[in-house]
């Protein structure tokens, strides 16, 4: 399983509206989050070397199609789209309980995220979804392989990298780096609009109107603004003495 998100494009200029204070995505281009094809792609790999299928788990409106079909003609073997007017406005935990209820349907053996996507970085979805499924999360996974019933991992870390081991079921996150995502050819482009999207609802996946959407968000943004104009700075015309005032001015900030 690929848990992977549809963003605005990145020709898009992101705008917020005033009202919701949601991000607008309605009526604007949409592509797969670089993030969630570098999961698929991770996950085609695996499937090449090991058997098995991939199925991409997203959710959002009828517009998110035309990146769930680039999932599809990338190689995955078909998709699942959580579409219900009474998830807009879901917060991270909201959006897990729905991503993890679709996921469960079925019997699974690995989930696959990016480490956040690329609109709203926060990063959060993965391990609310591991938790809410019962399996453990591996994060930042910048190298991965999986062997009988053990998932082996490089983690990034600050000094290098740390080799994890779970049990499957598992859920790995993977960095942007981990590999190159292949681009759709002619052929996979043609097969993917035969290939399967099973579409859910909030009630088909057993969650209440209160569990999802606005009236379940326990996250709220109170108010979006513009950050504080920085203050213009101190130019130093070197008359001889330059460089003693501008060690002057680093001493006084402290960075000396």
């Amino acid at each position: 399983m690929v848990c992977g998100k549809i963003i605005p494009a990145s020709t898009v200029t992101i705008e917020i509206d005033p009202a919701t204070k949601r991000m607008i995505r309605k009526g604007v281009a949409h592509e797969l989050d670089p993030a969630a094809a570098s999961a698929v792609e991770e996950a085609l790999r695996l499937m090449e070397q090991v058997g098995g299928t991939v199925t991409l788990v997203t959710m959002g409106f009828n517009e998110i199609t035309i990146g769930v079909r680039t999932a599809l003609a990338m190689g995955a073997t078909s998709a699942v789209h959580i579409f219900d007017d009474a998830l807009a406005g879901s917060d991270t935990l909201a959006t897990a309980k729905a991503l993890a209820a679709a996921i469960g349907k079925k019997p699974f053996d690995l989930i696959i995220c990016g480490t956040e996507s690329s609109d709203s970085y926060s990063g959060i979805v993965p391990g609310q979804i591991a938790r809410l499924l019962g399996v453990p999360p591996v994060t930042f996974a910048n190298e991965m392989s999986v062997e009988g019933n053990t998932l082996t991992v490089k983690r990034q870390s600050e000094s290098g990298y740390d080799v994890v081991e779970a049990d499957l079921p598992a859920l790995v996150t993977v960095t942007s780096g981990i590999n190159e995502p292949r681009y759709p050819q002619l052929k996979g482009i043609m097969a993917a609009k035969r290939k399967e999207i099973v579409q859910y609802t909030a009630a088909d996946l057993g969650l209440a109107a209160g569990d999802v959407g606005e009236a379940g968000a326990r996250e709220k943004v109170l108010e979006v603004g513009r950050p504080a104009q920085r203050e213009a700075g101190e130019v130093v015309e070197d008359d001889g003495d330059g460089g003693k005032r501008i060690a002057g001015f680093l001493a006084e900030a402290k960075v000396l």
